[in-house]
């Protein structure tokens, strides 16, 4: 991987890290918009620059995204759109730019938007840099409500241990109207084999494991915003 380090204001790494990727984004293209923190920063510079004449359409990953895209005046589109690039963030990045994606919950429309684009940028603060995937301890997985128990009782057999996630008493509900198996991990030895086996349960739906799909990461580590580019070949 190839690093460049452009210096900026410390007091703001992810108004940082959005204008940074606000260069990924040329104009009259379809973008993906993103969910998180970062993501969200990006969206409020994109709208920025949409009032300031630049012509582009926004796919959103989630329905906040959306919801936040059209009150800042952004259009919206489908995935009927030719997706230029999308920028997103994401919870784990290891030194092959795989990723760990879904801790605000919009895994599936995250892969799918990311599947469509020519190209996924990916905004993170340092601490999402990790030496293996899954040292932050939880890999989520959205499996069907009606699968549910069997999920479970598959994902603690591969090792992982799963907890449903809650939102005060309740189920957290995805977007696709799923909800989310948060799986307790270690660091992950095989990510591609777990990512098989994890799929291979029915009723999963997705995986938090983003191997191989971002092509630039956008890093901030407060006092500057470094670019790491995925070497040709790399998993």
């Amino acid at each position: 991987m190839g690093a460049e380090s452009v210096h900026l204001d410390p007091a703001e790494p992810l108004s940082a890290l959005a204008r940074r990727a606000l260069g990924f984004v040329k104009d009259d293209t379809a973008v993906g918009l993103g969910a998180g923190r970062a993501a969200t920063a990006f969206v409020r510079a994109l709208a920025a620059r949409v009032g300031d004449g630049l012509r582009v359409r926004g796919v959103p990953v989630s329905e906040a995204t959306a919801e936040l895209a059209r009150e800042l005046g952004i259009p919206l589109v489908g995935l009927e759109a030719d997706i230029d690039v999308t920028v997103d963030g994401a919870d784990e990045v290891d030194p092959d730019l795989n990723l760990i994606k879904g801790y605000g919950g919009a895994l599936v429309r995250e892969r799918i938007v990311a599947a469509a684009s020519r190209r996924q940028i990916i905004l993170v603060e340092r601490d999402k840099l990790v030496p293996r995937l899954g040292s932050r301890g939880r890999l989520p997985v959205e499996v069907i409500p009606f699968a549910l128990p069997l999920c479970r009782r598959r994902l603690a057999a591969l090792g992982p241990r799963p907890t449903l996630r809650m939102v005060a008493e309740h189920p957290f509900v995805t977007d696709n109207g799923n909800v989310i198996l948060d799986c307790a991990v270690g660091p992950i030895a095989d990510p591609p084999g777990l990512e098989r086996a994890i799929h291979a349960i029915p009723g999963v739906v997705d995986t938090g494991l983003f191997l191989g799909t971002a092509d630039t990461v956008l890093v901030a580590d407060g006092t500057s915003v470094s670019e790491l580019t995925r070497q040709r070949g790399s998993p």
